[in-house]
This record gives structure tokens, C-alpha cells and sequence, in this order.
């Protein structure tokens, strides 16, 4: 076995145990942070009975939001608009509020607040809820059970979004490879063609994501994608900034290309051609940061915590990635297109894989800290589970890249040896020539352009033959062709974790709190007075909830007359709220299973600690109360 490898392995080793150790010290300081926005109360509160209209309806988010016109509807129990549409921005002390006036008069009823914005890294989110004035009441609105961002439109999006990620791989880490690693491959069509699809790609996908930005965020509908006003809002969203300053990078990066597969390509001083490799690397690697910069200002990078940090990180990390996976993919196009690929080229991007390998485990570590914090968030959310899956496919590519360095050296050996073969078969081939050159050949153009067809067959298949014949490169190009099948699904699995809610806001939604020393080991019991004010609307409500603990209970409610005796109504609701950890309410909606009882399984409280319990008394179509007293869940 050749020395490169075992060293190689090493290296790998001792990476991994670096990352190990960074990552597990990361992870077990972090504090908790906020990275999607939520919404974290309203006022009238969800399923709150008003006596009297209030004048405004507002609602609180765990951060900074974009509203437009209609981003919060309050809608009458008939479905007619019971605001002005003028969204109010309330924000201060740091807390972010946004409100929207009512008219006057309003009718008593049930009213549905509708809302929908787009959080600060760009993803639209969306909710609902209801309140109550005078008493409540059957209402006529349907809320849309689509969430902000679903449909073919959020479908097509995401494709869009995809797509976008790989056409800039492509031309990005293509026009790398050539640069850095294989100069004459800029004279070889394959690879033209490669980082020009890239580019188109890459271009393609982000006007699609321009024109469908307006549905994504709003209404859903396909048509609005054409829509003149709506796109005009969009481009004065910092979403909207990010794409057009991607397109005119393109435009500029549409020159790179032109000048790096033309007047490079065809430049012999080498002189000359070192100066214009390195202006080329130069403005290419500037224009590719640039390009990089636009998904970092416009994401999960530029909120949350430590965004100064995490901007530069994340273009660094976009570039490492583009560089290890868009040489690789031109590489392969190398290995099968081009026979002429020179060894050197082989070793040169494993060089430049290895580098790229080194600062795509640097910023994953920080970013992996940054969005999941902690290592229950790492295992109990969704964002910690996808990003368990990319850093095992990123383990599997690694090991799969190890492999094919052991056939790069192994090619690096037969270098020698395959030089003086290729001496003699180029003699021989001049021979041939000119023994070519000495037949008569007729004037004939049709026979001359059949011969000079047929010379080409000849030669194509006599490099075919000899590429074939060479186990190592058949090696390395089926180990390079695995290498790019497992980077075709990670970069699947990255473009999901990018839509997807990171692990600290998961968890601080569930998380776990620090479990009460007087919290009760056994079901707990609790009797609530009330007085709805109208006729035997007197009495006292007992709520049983087995076992009191975090996870499922079961509730049973109980509502009894001053004299102990059972007292029916048309209905009761049940709700948990936690205000220090600001969840809630969670409601429970039991079902009438007996005169004066009702009862609800499956309860699930997430977390121990002190809750509020809520409970609504409705005794007639007008008499109702709502109750509450705090109880302690462990």
C-alpha cells in the first residue's frame, strides 16, 4: 500500500477526534436562542371571552417579523373584515408587537384572527386563532389548513431552491477545478459545458424564486407569481435584495466564463497565462464569495445569534462545499469525457478536496452549535435529526474520497512507467502518419471526408481502448462517481435544513424545565368556584388530572352544584399555560361522558412546573365564565 494513504487516514483521524472534541465542548456551553420567529401571545388571547369590542387586536413575536397589507385579519363570526387593514408596528422595550385597529360597533360573537408574515431568515409562517365578545358563538370562517410556504407553490420553491444550490456547485467548484487544478481542461468542451450548465441553472432558479417569492409568502396561488405590485414588494424585502444582487453577480460572473473558456483557454505564453490565472482566481473567488453572501444575508445566518459571525462563516462554508463537490462533479466529467486528463490534475484536487474537507468541518461545527445548542436538541428535534443524517452522509463521503486518494496515488506510481509507454506509442502513432502521408490519397471530397471520418472512428476508439484497459483510472472513476451520488443526496438533505426550523427554537418550545422538588408524585385534584351570573350558574368545577406528570394525562372534569349535586352544561373547555416559559395555552377540549363529568385522555403536558389551569363554564348561550388557579405538574 502506497505511504500517501495510511498518512492520509491519520489525518482523517485526527480530524475527526479534533471535531469531536470542538464539538462536544460547543455544544455542552450552549445557552438557549431564538432563531425562527413565533408567535408568543396576542391580546384578546386565544379563545378569550371579552365583555366589550376592544378597539385593537395585537399579537407578540419571539422576534422581528416583515408584515404587509392583509398580514393580520380579524374576521366577524359571518366572515366580514372586523379590522381596517392597517397593521400597526407596536415594537418597544424590545418586545415585537404589531397591532391592527377594529371598527366600532362590532357584534358579539366568536371573531378569527388570521395572520401570516415572514420571520427574519426569510421563511413565511402563519396561524390562527379566536376570541370571544358578549359569548361565544357558531362562526362561518374557514381558516386555510395550508400552512404559509405549502402547495405546488412551496413545492416549486423548494425545487427552485435546490436547483439553486447545485447550479452554483457547479459553477462555482467547475470553474475552481479548472484554475486550480487542471488549467488546460479549460480548451475541454465537457467541462465548458458543465459550469455553463451551472450557471444557467443557477441563474434559471433564482428568477424562479423571485417571481414565486410573492405566493410563497402570501397567498399560494400560482398566478400571483405574476403579479407586478406584488413583485415590487418583494424587492424591497431584504429576501428580494439578496436575489437581484445574485443576478447581477451572475452577470458579472457570465463575463468570468467567457473570458475563462475563451481567451484563457486559447492563451500559450505561459507567462501571460500565469498572470491571467491568478486575476481569474481572483475575481472569480471574489464574484463566487459575493454570490455565496446573498444566501448568508437573506437566512438562517443573518438572525439569531451572533449574525456578524455567522455570515462569514456561512460563506466560507458554501464555498468549501462548492469547491470539495463541484470539483468532484468535474472531475467525473473529466475521468469520462476528457481521455486526456493528466494525472497531476487527480492530485491537485485531492489537495484541494482535502483543504476544502478541513473548512467545511470548521464552520459546520460553528453552525451546527449555533442553530441546535445542545445535545438533547441534537437527538429530540427535527433540524438535530436532519443534521445527524448530513453529518453521517459527509462521514460516508469522506470515506468513499479516501478511497479514491488510494487510487490517485496508486495512479501517481504508474506515472512513470505509463510516460515511456505513451513515448512509444507516440512514435509509433507519428510513423503511422507518416506513412499516412505518403498514400495517394484521391481528390475525391466525398471519399476524402469518409476517410478523414473514419480516421476520427479509429482514433476515438483506440483511446477509448487504452483508457479502458487501465484498471486504476477504471478504479477511481467508479469511486469518484459514488463520491458524487452520495453528494447529490447531502445536498438534498442540506436544502431541507435550510427550510427547517432550527433545533433551539424546537426545543425551547419543549424543552425541559428543571423538575419542582414539591411537585406532586400522584394525580392531583383542584376545585375552582365559579358564577357564570345567569340562572343555576352557581358552583364549584373539580379537575382531576392522572398522573400530573410531563407527557399524556388524563382529565376529568366535574361540575357540582352548591349542594353537591351534579350540574350539566353545554359545554366546558379545559386549558394549560406555563407564562414563564411563555407556552400556552394548550388547550383540551373534554368530552361529556355523564351528567356533570367530563373527560379528555391524551392530555400532553411538555414539561414539569407551575401551570395555569383554565377552565370555561358555559351554562347558557350567553352565561359563561372562565376560571383559572395554578397548579404544580411534575
Amino acid at each position: 500500500m502506497p505511504a500517501t494513504a495510511p498518512r492520509f487516514a491519520a489525518s482523517v483521524i485526527r480530524l475527526l477526534l479534533v471535531t469531536t472534541a470542538l464539538l462536544a465542548t460547543l455544544l455542552a456551553g450552549a445557552a438557549p436562542a431564538s432563531a425562527h420567529a413565533a408567535l408568543t401571545g396576542s391580546d384578546p388571547k386565544d379563545g378569550a371571552v371579552v365583555d366589550t369590542a376592544p378597539k385593537e387586536v395585537s399579537l407578540t413575536f419571539s422576534e422581528q417579523i416583515a408584515l404587509g397589507d392583509d398580514s393580520i385579519r380579524v374576521l366577524e363570526p359571518s366572515g366580514k373584515r372586523a379590522d381596517t387593514g392597517d397593521v400597526r408596528d407596536l415594537t418597544a422595550g424590545g418586545v415585537v408587537r404589531y397591532g391592527v385597529d377594529l371598527h366600532a360597533g362590532l357584534p358579539d360573537g366568536t371573531y378569527t384572527v388570521a395572520w401570516q408574515a415572514v420571520s427574519a431568515d426569510s421563511h413565511p409562517i402563519s396561524g390562527a386563532f379566536t376570541f370571544s365578545i358578549g359569548a361565544p358563538s357558531k362562526t362561518t370562517v374557514e381558516v386555510p389548513e395550508q400552512a404559509a410556504g405549502g402547495g405546488l407553490v412551496g413545492a416549486l420553491y423548494d425545487i427552485a431552491r435546490y436547483t439553486a444550490y447545485a447550479g452554483f456547485i457547479l459553477l462555482a467548484g467547475g470553474a475552481a477545478f479548472v484554475l486550480a487544478c487542471w488549467q488546460r481542461g479549460a480548451g475541454e468542451r465537457p467541462l465548458q459545458r458543465l459550469v455553463v450548465t451551472g450557471w444557467i441553472t443557477l441563474t434559471v432558479s433564482t428568477l424562479v424564486m423571485l417571481l414565486l417569492r410573492t405566493p410563497y409568502t402570501g397567498s399560494g396561488k400560482l398566478a400571483d407569481a405574476f403579479d407586478l405590485s406584488g413583485l415590487k414588494a418583494v424587492l424591497e424585502t431584504k429576501t428580494g435584495a439578496s436575489l437581484v444582487s445574485r443576478l447581477l453577480l451572475l452577470g458579472a460572473a457570465a463575463l468570468f466564463v467567457a473570458v475563462l473558456f475563451g481567451a484563457y483557454a486559447k492563451r500559450e505564453d505561459l507567462k501571460e497565462k500565469k498572470d491571467l490565472t491568478f486575476g481569474l482566481a481572483l475575481g472569480g473567488g471574489v464574484m463566487a464569495a459575493g454570490i455565496a453572501a446573498t444566501w448568508a444575508l437573506a437566512e438562517h445566518a443573518s438572525t439569531g445569534l451572533q449574525p456578524g459571525i455567522a455570515m462569514p462563516v456561512d460563506v466560507l462554508h458554501l464555498l468549501a462545499v462548492a469547491t470539495w463537490l463541484g470539483g468532484l462533479a468535474a472531475l467525473l466529467v473529466a475521468l469520462y469525457r476528457t481521455p486526456g486528463l493528466e494525472r497531476a490534475a487527480v492530485r491537485n484536487f485531492s489537495r484541494v478536496a482535502f483543504v476544502s474537507v478541513v473548512v467545511l468541518a470548521a464552520t459546520g461545527i460553528y453552525q451546527s452549535w449555533r442553530q441546535v445548542g445542545s445535545w438533547s436538541a441534537l437527538t429530540g428535534t427535527s433540524y438535530g435529526q436532519l443534521l445527524l443524517v448530513k453529518v453521517g452522509l459527509v462521514v460516508v463521503l469522506v470515506g468513499v474520497a479516501w478511497i479514491s486518494r488510494r487510487w490517485t496515488a496508486r495512479l501517481a506510481e504508474d506515472a512513470v512507467a505509463d510516460a515511456k509507454a505513451e513515448d512509444g506509442t507516440e512514435a509509433a502513432e507519428e510513423e503511422e502518419a507518416e506513412a499516412e502521408e505518403r498514400v495517394t490519397v484521391p481528390e475525391d471530397p466525398a471519399r476524402s471526408a469518409q476517410l478523414s471520418r473514419q480516421k476520427a472512428a479509429v482514433a476515438t476508439a483506440r483511446v477509448k481502448r487504452v483508457r479502458d484497459a487501465d484498471p486504476v483510472r477504471t478504479g477511481l472513476r467508479r469511486s469518484v462517481l459514488a463520491e458524487a451520488g452520495v453528494a447529490v443526496v447531502l445536498l438534498a438533505v442540506t436544502t431541507v435544513l435550510t427550510s427547517t426550523e432550527p433545533g433551539r427554537t424546537q426545543e425551547k418550545e419543549v424543552g425541559r424545565a428543571e423538575t419542582s422538588p414539591s411537585a406532586p408524585a400522584e394525580p392531583i385534584e383542584v376545585r375552582i368556584p365559579f358564577d357564570t351570573g345567569g340562572e343555576d350558574g352557581r358552583g364549584t368545577a373539580r379537575v382531576q388530572l392522572d398522573p400530573a406528570r410531563s407527557g399524556a394525562n388524563s382529565l376529568h372534569v366535574w361540575l357540582e352544584r352548591p349542594n353537591g349535586r351534579p350540574l350539566d352544561a353545554p359545554e366546558v373547555t379545559v386549558a394549560f399555560t406555563e407564562k414563564k416559559k411563555a407556552i400556552g395555552p394548550l388547550p383540551a377540549a373534554p368530552d361529556r361522558v355523564a351528567t356533570g363529568h367530563w373527560s379528555a385522555a391524551g392530555v400532553q403536558i411538555p414539561m414539569p412546573g407551575t401551570w395555569e389551569l383554565e377552565v370555561m363554564v358555559r351554562t347558557s348561550d350567553i352565561d359563561q365564565v372562565t376560571v383559572t388557579k395554578n397548579v404544580k405538574i411534575g
